[in-house]
């Protein structure tokens, strides 16, 4: 894979470079709630600039369904990508049209662009190769290189992740060389202990990694609404919790399959309960209870893990070499169930072990819980691909970036 080292030393000056970002950040309206991912990409874009190149900055939001939707509109992580850089950031609003062919040809050695969301072109996300091509076709009359730097996108067969490069000389960018150099640690030649801490809403979304991991972790620590699934696998009352009933077969065979390797599992030995789940909007107290996790209430639902839990949870990681978290151990977002995740998070803080934080919900727990993203070993950017990329898949955006 062809790195942003080696197109800088070729020289970039004069050249129109499309870096492929991921500025899909969160949004209250028009106001960036966690502006991580662009706080990410900067460098790359920075790095360019610097050297000459005309840089071309595109990305996805949301999820608008191939038309114009002012929701999802790019224009607010323009201007703060604009403040990170110190320097005005043009805005197209449009992704290959009028707008966006002439902001590309205002552009000077030096200056950058951002292009508006590409999910607003039906081709981006099309299942079609023909109309993904054709897309990417457009985008590639903007651009003479291609910079692929939005790790959280990678695992995507689409339009500007995966037809673009090939349509480009094409270099991966630092973002994405630094997410994967770190991947290879949790994959390649690991150190031991190697604990991982997953948890989340739904225990679908990691059966897969799941099963992968037990050929590799010592010990998986499972909390969120996904732990209650393996609660009832084990023939524990776990009253009106969220739970997958069609998942129970498979949860159990995993427990069973730990059990003959020698992975220790280890789940919640008590839990947070409530009759309803919280405002999240107004964060009114919410009076949880904490109960043994085996002995939920008829009415109750688990909410977070207790305060035993989170000191048994610091306890299996305090050894740890190499620790991976994905999810959040509760519904985080309101103050009464954010102790859970706010003990993982120390504990991986506290950790002399080399420390992954596996992006989405956990990498935002982080920075609403107000710890120091310099404390972990690494934040990453993209907690789908980061999950699909430990299953062993090919991510089709990382193949497209190989020589």
């Amino acid at each position: 894979m062809k790195t942003i080292d080696e197109l800088l030393t070729e020289g970039v000056a004069g050249k129109r470079v499309f870096v492929r970002a991921d500025l899909n950040v969160p949004l209250d309206g028009t106001t960036i709630t966690d502006d991580g991912r662009i706080r990410a990409v900067a460098p790359t874009i920075a790095e360019l600039a610097r050297a000459g190149a005309r840089v071309i900055v595109a990305s996805h939001l949301g999820r608008p369904k191939g038309a114009q939707d002012p929701a999802f509109s790019l224009a607010p992580a323009a201007a703060r990508l604009g403040e990170l850089l110190g320097a005005p950031v043009a805005f197209a609003t449009d992704t290959v049209g009028e707008s966006a062919r002439a902001t590309v040809a205002d552009l000077a050695d030096g200056q950058v662009a951002v292009v508006e969301n590409l999910r607003f072109n039906p081709g981006e996300t099309s299942k079609d190769d023909a109309e993904r091509g054709a897309f990417a076709d457009e985008l590639a009359g903007l651009a003479d290189l291609y910079v692929g730097d939005g790790f959280g996108a990678v695992h995507r067969k689409h339009a500007s992740v995966f037809d673009l490069p090939a349509r480009l000389p094409h270099a991966a960018g630092h973002l994405i060389a630094t997410e994967v150099g770190v991947l290879q640690k949790l994959t390649d030649d690991v150190k031991r202990p190697y604990a991982v801490v997953l948890g989340g809403a739904k225990v679908s979304d990691k059966l897969a990694v799941i099963d992968h991991l037990l050929e590799r972790a010592d010990r998986i620590l499972v909390g969120g609404g996904m732990v209650f699934t393996f609660l009832k696998a084990q023939g524990h009352e776990i009253g009106s919790s969220l739970v997958q009933e069609d998942q129970i077969p498979a949860v159990r065979e995993y427990l069973d399959r730990a059990k003959e390797r020698g992975v220790e599992f280890v789940l919640p030995v008590d839990v947070l309960v409530a009759a309803e789940f919280p405002d999240l909007r107004t964060k009114a107290p919410a009076h949880p209870e904490t109960v043994a996790a085996d002995a939920i209430p008829a009415g109750r639902m688990g909410l977070d893990i207790g305060p035993e839990t989170g000191r048994l949870y610091a306890s299996k990681l305090a050894d740890a070499a190499t620790v991976f978290w994905n999810g959040p151990m509760g519904v985080f977002e309101h103050p009464d169930y954010a102790e859970g995740t706010r003990a993982v998070a120390q504990a991986l803080v506290d950790s002399p072990g080399f420390s992954v934080v596996g992006g989405g919900d956990s990498a935002a727990a982080v920075r609403i819980l107000g710890f120091d993203e310099n404390a972990f070993g690494h934040i990453s950017t993209g907690g789908g691909a980061s999950l699909e990329y430990l299953e062993g898949k090919t991510l089709p955006g990382l193949a497209a970036l190989e020589d």
